[in-house]
């Protein structure tokens, strides 16, 4: 009896040990992701920390050095075939939306050879890439095989996100691959009147012109 309360003893101090431990590697980690200190995750990591490991508002250490940014963690991340490149944020929003809405050409190329999903449901990476006017990344993303006409769960579509927020050339790349101006929105609007709603008066022009080229010669359905 005295042996089995010993043992028991011991067990507790290592438990009580343990959880220390992983909360001080918990918080480690957190720290070293949000001042992009790259050494200290890669540590962790070889450690056998797992970096999909949630913060406590539901973040992973992928989504927040995209955020902050961290560019040398971000590097570490995607080098470690452990982190999971699909993990959302609590808008659904994925690691490859993050860097498509902001321009990271690099990690978008990197993010696509880790084959994250080009096309999600709901609002898609190509949505986020339009509505900041990033041509290129639209490229990338179209040359994957995104869905140009993909709508979010109120039926927006792609070019209707670059008719109102991104720049006119993302608004001509859709056209030129073959969006379809006459879509409408739950609302019943068209990308058309997104614009004109932005007082986007060149993008609106350009996309009424590719709707006319859609009507019946006697321009009525």
């Amino acid at each position: 009896m005295k042996y089995l309360f010993k043992k028991l003893s011991y067990l507790f101090v290592f438990t009580l040990v343990s959880c220390a431990v992983n909360a001080g590697t918990y918080d480690d980690f957190f720290r070293a992701v949000r001042s992009d200190n790259a050494g200290a995750v890669r540590d962790l990591i070889a450690r056998g920390f797992d970096p999909n490991t949630p913060d406590e508002h539901n973040q992973t250490g992928l989504l927040i050095a995209l955020r902050e940014p961290s560019p040398k963690v971000i590097q570490v991340l995607l080098d470690s075939p452990q982190t999971n490149v699909e993990a959302r944020t609590s808008k659904d929003e994925s690691p490859l939306m993050l860097a498509a809405i902001k321009g990271q050409q690099d990690i978008v190329v990197r993010l696509l050879a880790r084959d994250a999903d080009v096309n999600k449901t709901g609002w898609a990476p190509l949505h986020y890439a339009a509505s900041s006017g990033q041509v290129a990344i639209m490229k990338l993303l179209l040359d994957k095989f995104a869905f140009i006409d993909a709508q979010s769960p109120n039926g927006t579509t792609p070019l209707m996100m670059a008719a109102m927020y991104g720049s006119i050339d993302s608004v001509k790349l859709l056209l030129d691959e073959g969006a379809d101006p006459m879509m409408k929105n739950e609302q019943g609007l068209t990308a058309a009147d997104f614009a004109r709603r932005a007082n986007r008066t060149d993008a609106a022009t350009l996309i009424g012109a590719a709707m006319q080229k859609k009507l019946p010669k006697d321009g009525k359905w």
